[in-house]
């Protein structure tokens, strides 16, 4: 076994619009880091946590990736010792997966440490613990790509069942984190607890085709079926400039436009990096307008989840 392993693990796109709490997909950046290193006895720490100006508790049943840890450890039913260093390289409450992130790269860390004794679908599931910490609800559309990358549609969550769907080689993603913070529990609170027939019924179309799109290269059929009748009528509230940003990706050539997660960050896809990267100027343009800073992220999607960095 070795004796320290270091990975990064990519923050995601949940949610897509088109599939509230269903479909997922996975960035090349940004992303967190953990390092994990086995100790003498059997006490699992976490002993160090960068980059987030002290806002999260090392107590590990108070942090996502140490829950992650503790829930994976019981099943192996095994007690080595553990110290685990958390570097967060992305924004806390960004709806870019911040929680699964960090659950995600404690798993994988884990089972390299271990020598890959699960699978990457139950590493899945151990990660869902921490972000049931983190959210209030043990979702995957956020750890499913994070660990599996691409884009992932959850089949069912009893027992959990991921579909990888196919990725068109020229779809590229625009994402833009405005320096504003929004809670997921906050951003679900703000939801009905039902919506109305209708809504369901265009919703399920347009996830339907959105599938299709991926399946046959379609993208002006991907651009009309990436719409959102549940989640973004409410959120989209909590973002202050939406609409405007949402005109402006659409004037820059964006394909679509929509709430990361629970926001504030927002997403489009593109047909080419130069339109991705158009677009990404275009909304944070649009934000800085407001007086509101924001940082771009435009690129592939990324299919090949977590990364061990050697050194």
């Amino acid at each position: 076994m070795s004796k320290t392993v270091k990975v990064f693990a990519c923050a995601s796109v949940g949610n897509m619009s088109v599939g509230f709490d269903v479909l997922g997909c996975a960035l090349n950046e940004p992303g967190d880091i953990v390092e994990m290193t086995f100790t003498e006895g059997s006490e699992v720490r976490i002993v160090e946590i960068t980059g987030d100006d002290g806002k999260l508790p090392k107590e590990l049943m108070k942090n996502t990736a140490g829950i992650a840890v503790a829930k994976m450890l019981k099943h192996l039913n095994i007690e080595p010792g553990i110290d685990i260093k958390l570097h967060k390289q992305m924004p806390i409450g960004s709806g870019l997966g911040s929680s699964a992130a960090s659950a995600a790269a404690a798993v994988y860390a884990l089972n390299k440490l271990l020598s890959e004794p699960l699978t990457p679908i139950e590493l899945v599931k151990f990660a869902m613990e921490g972000e049931k910490f983190a959210s209030g609800a043990a979702h995957a559309d956020n750890v499913a790509p994070a660990i599996l990358g691409g884009i992932i549609l959850i089949r069912k969550y009893e027992p959990l069942d991921v579909i990888s769907l196919p990725v068109p080689q020229n779809l590229h993603i625009t994402v833009v984190h405005p320096d504003l913070v929004i809670s997921t529990k906050e951003a679900r609170s703000i939801l009905p607890d039902s919506f109305e027939r209708i809504d369901y019924i265009k919703q399920s179309a347009a996830l339907a085709s959105f599938v299709q799109a991926l399946h046959t290269n379609d993208f002006n059929l991907l651009s009309e079926s990436v719409v959102d009748h549940l989640a973004e009528p409410y959120r989209k509230s909590l973002i202050n400039g939406f609409d405007a940003a949402k005109q402006a990706a659409l004037n820059a050539g964006a394909l679509s436009f929509g709430i990361s997660g629970s926001g504030p960050s927002v997403f489009s896809f593109s047909s080419s990096l130069e339109t991705a990267q158009q677009v990404g100027q275009a909304i944070s343009d649009s934000f800085a307008h407001l007086n509101i800073n924001s940082e771009i992220y435009a690129g592939k999607i990324n299919q090949n989840g977590p990364k061990l960095i050697v050194e």
